[in-house]
């Protein structure tokens, strides 16, 4: 097997430790143009556009397709390290998984029909009250930085991504992740979350605000 070109040493970690981070949470506050501004100006210099918050299923139907490059079916430098091929599936499976349970205790508490939930993903993509999901965007370094390094250099990111997916795990547990997907067909390399908050309510609800905040 021959060597590959590049090789992450001990120093090159010490220097990945030291390009700029930035992490994005998807907010409604995001729509607007000096959120966007700012977003695209700050201190790290990067260039993944502006995430906003994924309010309904129309929303998140948006998002697996920019995701997943389904507009131009051009998914040949992303790659896919937590979930399916399908960031719609995934949420909808995590809500079954994480929800169904506490919906059904829900339910029995009711003695009105027209307060039970028929189906919890259904219920928060109609509610004007809670995004149903929540994305991230993690980039490390600067444009000046990537602009000199090649395709097989970029793709040595995917060990470091994947890292920040165990981290972000173990930083935030009320935050279960559907979907990771690094993308390598920009200037930069990036890596979009798309995961659900968890609060106890229900005795489980969606509650971003008290999961991040």
């Amino acid at each position: 097997m021959s060597k590959p070109k590049y090789s992450l040493k001990r120093g090159d970690v010490i220097y990945i430790a030291n390009l700029g981070y930035s992490l994005h949470l998807g907010s409604d506050k995001n729509k607007k143009n000096s959120a966007r501004q700012s977003s695209k100006s700050n201190i790290s210099g990067t260039t993944s556009r502006s995430n906003n918050a994924i309010q309904n299923a129309q929303g998140l139907s948006r998002v697996d397709k920019h995701n997943y490059r389904k507009y131009d079916n051009n998914q040949e430098n992303i790659e896919i390290i937590r979930g399916s091929s399908s960031l719609y599936e995934d949420v909808r499976r995590l809500y079954k998984d994480e929800f169904e349970k506490a919906r059904l205790e829900y339910n029995a508490r009711q003695t009105r029909e027209n307060r039970k939930i028929n189906d919890y993903f259904t219920h928060i993509s109609n509610s004007s009250k809670s995004d149903l999901a929540c994305e991230i965007i993690i980039e490390l370094g600067k444009k000046k930085y990537w602009d000199t390094k090649d395709m097989e250099f970029k793709k040595q990111m995917t060990s470091v991504f994947k890292e920040q997916v165990k981290d972000l795990e173990i930083l935030v547990p009320n935050f279960k992740i559907a979907s990771a997907i690094i993308h390598y067909d920009e200037t930069s390399p990036h890596l979009h979350i798309v995961g659900v908050p968890i609060k106890n309510g229900m005795s489980k609800q969606v509650g971003k605000t008290d999961v991040f905040y």
